[in-house]
């Protein structure tokens, strides 16, 4: 059984009895963390947040599987759950002055800000399946630690109306999801900033790989901040770019889809009617990639490695660089073949395997501390 963080239980004072006064808990964040881990959210009361972003496996889903299952034991989602780590800086969904979107929650952006991600999946039919909001406000009044927080922290009208309830739920799950506990910056990587340890020499090949603009693309969408010894980047710049995945056929045969069902990322937000957009996905954080398999945002690809060979397909014209050694087979074809970013993709020259493994080397260093034992599973 997977530990839980500390707090993550609700408890009722009882005295001779009778039940007392429930302590509130002390701030959002607090209340934050055992919403976290509460699985009376769920329609069956067997799924939490932390069911699908384990805080012990990166805070992505640790289940078998490219996709999660849902709490009514059979559903199964079709796009493979993002880690929940650092999401708190990915920006508020918008239009930049370039025209570009960026930003936002979920692989399509289609929660604007993390509260409104929060609120999400215990309504999604295949995954928590509460019924409302109201069915989810029941839950929160039924347990006195929760009634006497919100009061506390959000006023009493929240301990009658639903939707005031329900959205002090998001806002304190957004709180803890802001926590040290989800961005510590703690890597090899930040330890390497602050002067604490060195890379090995094929990690410091892939870093100066990676940062450079002559000799690879990474950085083009996989870096925020300006310079390379920059503190706290995040490696994604939260903009959305096809970069040509292929369907996961996998998922589509266990969700029973037809064949001609097609992912079409950002355009398949409510938001988005430009289909000049199909087939973007937000760009993620590379922090603890290396732990937090599979990829992409099906769960295409297993293991790292692949993925650095994938985009450097698009650079190399030698046949066996365009196999996919997870197949034996060419790399298939894009499930959108339109809006392609080949700009950024076709940047920089092919690169040996030798550089593609410093790449992946240097990604490993990503891994947050407490993830390090992982690397080597």
């Amino acid at each position: 059984m997977r530990k839980l963080l500390s707090g993550a239980v609700a408890a009722i004072c009882v005295m001779g009895g009778a039940v007392g006064a429930a302590e509130p808990y002390a701030s959002l964040e607090a209340w934050g963390e055992a919403l976290f881990f509460d699985t009376d959210l769920s329609a069956n009361r067997t799924q939490s947040c932390a069911t699908c972003h384990s805080p012990e496996a990166g805070f992505v889903d640790p289940r078998e599987g490219a996709v999660s299952l849902g709490d009514d034991g059979h559903s199964l989602g079709d796009r493979n759950a993002p880690t929940a780590a650092y999401a708190a800086f990915s920006p508020a969904f918008h239009k930049t002055p370039e025209g570009k979107w960026k930003g936002g929650q979920f692989h399509d952006g289609r929660a604007a800000t993390l509260a409104d991600q929060a609120k999400g999946p215990p309504l999604n039919p295949i995954e928590m399946g509460m019924k409302d909001e109201a069915a989810v406000a029941a839950r929160l009044w039924a347990n006195p630690r929760y009634l006497e927080t919100l009061a506390a922290l959000k006023g009493p009208e929240t301990t009658s109306d639903p939707l005031k309830a329900f959205d002090a739920m998001a806002e304190a799950i957004a709180a803890f999801e802001q926590s040290k506990t989800f961005q510590p910056f703690d890597s090899r990587y930040d330890r390497f900033l602050r002067g604490e340890e060195r890379l090995t020499d094929e990690e410091e090949h892939g870093r100066l790989l990676f940062f450079s603009k002559q000799f690879t693309n990474c950085n083009i969408c996989h870096q925020l901040r300006p310079g390379p010894f920059e503190e706290r980047e995040t490696f994604s710049n939260y903009e959305y770019h096809n970069i040509g995945v292929p369907a996961n056929v996998a998922v589509r045969a266990v969700n029973g889809v037809a064949g001609d069902h097609v992912d079409r990322g950002l355009l398949d937000n409510p938001a988005i009617d430009d289909p000049a957009q199909a087939g973007k996905f937000k760009v993620p954080s590379l922090r603890n990639v290396a732990v937090t398999g599979p990829y992409m945002h099906n769960g295409v690809f297993t293991d790292l490695r692949t993925v650095v060979l994938f985009y450097n397909k698009y650079n190399s014209d030698l046949p066996e660089q365009q196999i996919n050694p997870e197949t034996g087979a060419p790399f298939a074809a894009p499930e959108v073949s339109q809006n392609l970013s080949l700009t950024d993709l076709e940047t920089g020259p092919a690169l040996d395997d030798k550089r593609i493994d410093a790449i992946v080397a240097f990604l490993r260093t990503l891994t947050d501390a407490r993830y390090e034992p992982l690397l080597d599973r």
